[in-house]
């Protein structure tokens, strides 16, 4: 007998299954996230449970968005799977039916990012492509780097970055607001050498630098409001940067389509319309 069992997430032994799959299918492990309590209600696994085991997923995430000061109330899709023994039975289409039922009305819109290899899946849930736009520029920064990089290995730098997202007064076009945990799910895992730390202004920039190249993900600051300034503490050796949001002031920027490999964006919703409308792009580390 199988059910779909949702927001188990301080049950260990779903907990574990869960893990268990989610390392299979993407090497992702969730325990970690979870055991430092980041994992909050934003986060909220539907799984398909036969004997006491997850066999198939699709979690929920909570990512409101600020744009043009009002909060839009978006779910986006994420940690798709079915363990290879129980797939084509259907069991993703009926997770979906139900988040489908549980989530009518409840939120403006909803997005999820797909594999090539599912492109003609997502349609038949009324779900239509959508493009996404990225905002880049060459620079001339005069000076030494400003910035400090800051290993994210421990939870008092942890606890510090998380404050700083609650008392951000930094802001894009486009910003996800009120999950902070994705943030840390991000730093805590595959980018804790992806943090700068300028003291002076008490700013975090997370971001990743390949020689002259800068691609800022986010920026955290308590006093900081003006992009320029962010870039140009980091020195005369950046020439170009690549931004994982959309700049208040697009002006100076070179737009361009997003294309990533293997990363379909699929929207469901008119709130949503806006991304290729007024040229935007799901922040970068938003991604679930």
């Amino acid at each position: 007998m199988s059910e779909i069992i949702k927001n188990y997430r301080d049950n260990d032994l779903l907990r574990h299954s869960f893990n268990e799959l989610a390392a299979k299918t993407f090497d992702l492990d969730f325990e970690d996230w979870y055991q430092n309590g980041f994992w909050s209600d934003n986060y909220i696994p539907y799984s398909l449970v036969k004997d006491d085991r997850v066999v198939a997923n699709v979690s929920v995430n909570r990512t409101n968005m600020v744009y043009a000061g009002v909060v839009r109330h978006f779910l986006q899709l994420g940690t798709v799977m079915t363990d290879e023994a129980y797939r084509n039975q259907g069991f993703i289409r009926e997770i979906m039916k139900q988040i489908n039922d549980d989530y009518l009305g409840k939120a403006d819109g909803i997005y999820l990012f797909a594999n090539d290899s599912v492109l003609d899946f997502y349609p038949k849930f009324g779900f239509q492509l959508s493009k996404e736009y990225q905002y880049s520029r060459e620079i001339t920064n005069t000076g030494a780097c400003q910035f400090e990089p800051l290993l994210m290995n421990s939870p008092a730098r942890w606890k510090l970055l998380e404050d700083a997202t609650e008392t951000n007064i930094f802001h894009g076009r486009f910003d996800m607001t009120g999950n902070s945990g994705l943030i840390l799910f991000y730093v805590t895992k595959f980018m804790q050498e992806s943090v700068y730390y300028h003291r002076p202004t008490a700013t975090y920039v997370i971001a990743d630098r390949d020689e002259e190249n800068l691609q800022i993900h986010n920026i955290f600051s308590a006093s900081l409001t003006e992009l320029d300034e962010v870039i140009k503490l980091f020195g005369s050796g950046i020439r170009h940067v690549t931004l994982g949001f959309v700049p208040l002031d697009a002006g100076k920027y070179r737009v361009t389509e997003l294309r990533e490999e293997d990363c379909t964006l699929f929207i469901r919703g008119s709130a949503l319309d806006i991304l290729e409308q007024e040229r935007l792009r799901i922040p970068s580390l938003s991604h679930a």
